[in-house]
């Protein structure tokens, strides 16, 4: 929710960018970019790819994003995988049950194990495929996404993911944030009647997640963000989630690279330290960006500067794995 003194907000735009067509907005980023649904036993999810648009450019590795609470991948999301197209991925993204275009009551996820299950299935469709079985393949999650990105990669077999990128995640709830015990407990004697309410009490922290303030004007009039206080369902999954990933990191393998602001409001950067220290990934193996007074949107949320400099290390980090671990294929240009 946008901060409290946030003045009243024009109608939004089509699109982040503005009013260009999103053709002509993608040519002009260099990306082809596609949409479609996909069926799962849970229901039938939103997913999008961005990819690079020239047909002689050979694809690096794939990675496969997820967003964070109340969000979805077709708003400012898409800067993080516009990016990552540029550099030379083909970059895929499903909207999370009850997120955006997905299936599921907008704004709850009652089980946060499923609704990991459900993106992987798409996602692990598309990392088995002819066209990408031979190369790397990543796991992006942002803030709650990284919470759910990391359960996806505990449900999934060893060594199908070259590696985890996470920002801002959320591993460790702020005091503030903490969902009251009693409200749980009180919801909870209702037996699952109250689980899809939209009654748990809201602390305004976005002020310490959004540093740019007319940034924080495009993310508001995000048409598909989720603008109801929190439901129960989804706020006990969200105290379960992150205190069964914290006794459970000590099963990561995998490479990873996390990036977190030292001011962050949403998710503690402690969380993500936690990660580096258990892992068990091998030292050269793993990475960890604290950035010094940034707030928990670290790429869409921050100024400019700052979000070169974030993803300028992203960048760094996964063309040095991808070529760790893959080569390249001309069989694997798009």
């Amino acid at each position: 929710m946008p901060p409290p003194n946030l003045p009243p907000l024009p109608p939004p735009p089509p699109f982040f960018w503005g009013e260009t067509p999103e053709d002509e907005f993608y040519t002009s980023q260099n990306i082809h970019h596609s949409t479609s649904y996909f069926q799962t036993p849970n229901g039938q999810i939103f997913t999008q790819s961005w990819r690079p648009s020239s047909p002689t450019q050979p694809i690096k590795a794939t990675v496969f994003m997820t967003h964070g609470y109340g969000s979805d991948s077709s708003w400012c999301f898409q800067k993080i995988c516009i990016a990552y197209a540029q550099w030379g991925y083909a970059v895929f993204a499903a909207d999370l049950l009850g997120h955006g275009r997905s299936d599921g009551l907008h704004g709850y996820i009652g089980d946060m194990d499923k609704a990991a299950a459900t993106s992987l299935s798409y996602f692990v469709t598309v990392r088995k495929s002819d066209e990408f079985t031979k190369l790397p393949a990543f796991l992006f999650g942002e803030s709650m996404g990284g919470a759910i990105t990391m359960l996806m990669y505990l449900q999934s077999d060893k060594d199908v993911w070259s590696g985890l990128i996470f920002s801002s995640p959320l591993f460790v709830i702020p005091e503030a944030m903490v969902p009251s015990k009693l409200h749980l407990t009180m919801y909870g004697l209702l037996f699952g009647l109250a689980d899809t309410w939209a009654a748990m009490p809201e602390n305004r922290m976005v002020a310490k997640a959004i540093k740019d303030f007319e940034k924080l004007k495009i993310i508001a009039v995000n048409p598909k963000r989720y603008t109801g206080k929190p439901r129960v369902g989804t706020m006990r999954e969200v105290v379960r989630v992150t205190n069964y990933l914290q006794n459970n990191f000590q099963k990561v393998t995998a490479p990873f690279f996390v990036a977190h602001g030292t001011a962050d409001g949403l998710a503690c950067h402690s969380g993500s330290e936690m990660l580096y220290e258990k892992a068990a990934t091998p030292a050269e193996d793993k990475t960890l960006k604290l950035y010094e007074g940034m707030y928990h949107s670290l790429i869409q949320g921050e100024p400019d500067e700052s979000v070169a400099l974030v993803l300028a290390d992203m960048n760094a980090w996964i063309d040095e794995k991808a070529q760790k671990f893959g080569p390249q294929s001309n069989g694997n240009k798009m």
